[in-house]
C-alpha cells in the first residue's frame, strides 16, 4: 500500500470522489502541512495554523497509480486559484500535494509542468509541492462527512454535482459501476 496527502479545497469534497476509486482502501480526512500540532478545526479555518484540510488516501499501486491519483485530483479542482475554491477561501482550501517520497514529488512535479504546457487552464497552476511531515486527522464528525449528511445544503448545492460530474467521467474506475 501506498499514501498519498492531498489538499484541494474543502475535505469534505474530496473525500467521497477518492473512496469511490477502485484500489483506493481509505480515505481520511484531516490536516496537514502546517506548523501547530494537533489543530482543531476550528483553528484550521482561522487560517493561522498553516495547514490546510487535506485527505489522506491509502492506496494499492498495482490497482491504481499515483500518477492516476494525482489525474483525478487535478480534474476535480481548480489548480490554478491560490487559497480558494468555489466559495471557499482562505491558506486552509489552497491546493496542495504531500509527497510521501522523492518519486511522488518528481511525479507531482512533472504533471504540473505537463498541465501547464498543455494549456489547460487560463492561469498556471499554483498548486504547492512540498514534502510530507504529519497529518492529523479531523474530528469524527468530519470523516464520510457527505455521506452522513446529504440533505445538508453546502453538500447538496457543492459537493452532489461534483461527485456526479466525476462519477460519469470516471465511471470505470469506480468501485461499484452503477452511478
Amino acid at each position: 500500500m501506498e499514501m498519498a496527502t492531498l489538499g484541494g479545497g474543502c475535505f469534505w469534497c474530496l473525500e467521497p470522489i477518492f473512496r469511490d476509486i477502485t484500489g483506493v482502501e481509505r480515505v481520511v480526512v484531516g490536516y496537514s502541512g502546517g506548523d501547530v500540532a494537533n489543530p482543531s478545526y476550528r483553528q484550521v479555518c482561522e487560517g493561522t495554523t498553516g495547514h490546510a484540510e487535506v485527505i489522506q488516501v491509502t492506496f494499492d499501486p498495482t490497482v491504481i497509480s499515483y500518477k492516476e491519483i494525482l489525474e483525478i485530483f487535478f480534474s476535480v479542482h481548480d489548480p490554478t486559484t491560490p487559497h480558494r475554491q468555489g466559495p471557499d477561501t482562505g491558506p486552509q482550501y489552497r491546493s496542495i500535494i504531500l509527497a510521501h517520497s522523492e518519486q511522488q514529488e518528481k511525479i507531482a512535479e512533472r504533471m504540473i509542468q505537463d498541465l501547464d504546457a498543455a494549456k489547460i487552464w487560463s492561469a498556471p497552476v499554483v498548486t504547492e509541492v512540498v514534502p510530507f511531515r504529519v497529518f492529523y486527522s479531523a474530528e469524527d464528525y468530519h470523516q464520510e462527512y457527505f455521506k452522513n449528511n446529504p440533505h445538508q445544503s453546502y453538500c447538496r448545492a457543492i459537493i452532489e454535482p461534483k461527485v456526479g460530474k466525476f462519477r460519469k467521467k470516471y465511471s470505470a474506475k469506480l468501485k461499484s459501476k452503477s452511478l
